[in-house]
């Protein structure tokens, strides 16, 4: 008869057992960019659950494809998912396009406006809902301590870890917008797309002068495969 300690390891190491393969078959969404100039992926968070819902739903039913890329500025960041962006004509101001809602706010710390990052934008609403379709990913620039000091005083109410400021600091990002918008995503491989897409000649409205389609999809993958694929760390 097993002893009762020798019961309780059995069932310890049965436990640990049946959480690592469950760890290894957990499954998520990696999202496929396809612009002209390539294509990049990026993860959604799980922390902010109603974005990622929605982004999906919307990918799912092909709304991105055709729109275009109608707001890009250097060293900050690229924008679309305006409906009214898929037929216009050249030089039309955008940026005013919706789906008639907005998603609640899902601010958080621990996810930060680094270079790759993918927010909703949103309007002046006190609330700081989100776009239900608009969305951008930021370029933005490496800071040093002085600039970065200056950029982290215009979000008075953040607070940052050594690690965020450190990523600010080699990786870049745009650290004023913390705190204002949700960040529901990351890029996590060919980040050049963005520059690429950034670096474009544009219009008195930041539109660029020639049209850049997007075209969005998402495909359900092991979470241990798109580690390996994309060397990309889901913090579990």
């Amino acid at each position: 008869m097993i002893s009762n300690k020798k019961t309780l390891l059995f069932l310890l190491a049965s436990f640990i057992s049946l959480q690592t393969f469950s760890q290894s078959k957990r499954k998520d969404y990696l999202v496929t960019f396809s612009t002209p100039f390539g294509e990049m992926h990026a993860i959604l968070h799980n922390e902010t659950p109603q974005h990622k819902k929605n982004f999906l739903k919307l990918v799912n039913h092909k709304f991105y494809d055709g729109l275009l890329f109608h707001r890009v500025i250097k060293s900050f960041m690229i924008q679309g998912g305006d409906p009214n962006s898929k037929k216009a004509k050249e030089g039309e101001v955008l940026g005013n396009g919706d789906v008639g809602y907005k998603v609640p706010a899902e601010i958080t710390p621990e996810l930060f406006h680094k270079k790759g990052v993918l927010a909703a934008a949103r309007d002046n609403n006190p609330e700081k809902a989100s776009s239900g379709c608009q969305y951008y990913i930021v370029q933005g620039q490496v800071w040093n301590d002085s600039s970065l000091t200056k950029q982290m005083a215009r979000s008075p109410l953040r607070t940052y870890t050594e690690e965020q400021k450190n990523v600010y600091k080699t990786i870049g990002g745009t650290p004023h917008l913390d705190g204002n918008y949700t960040v529901f995503g990351q890029v996590i491989d060919n980040l050049w797309v963005v520059d690429s897409v950034a670096n474009q000649a544009r219009d008195k409205n930041n539109r660029p002068l020639k049209d850049i389609p997007m075209k969005i999809t998402c495909k359900k993958m092991r979470k241990k495969k798109i580690t390996k694929l994309y060397a990309y760390s889901f913090g579990e």
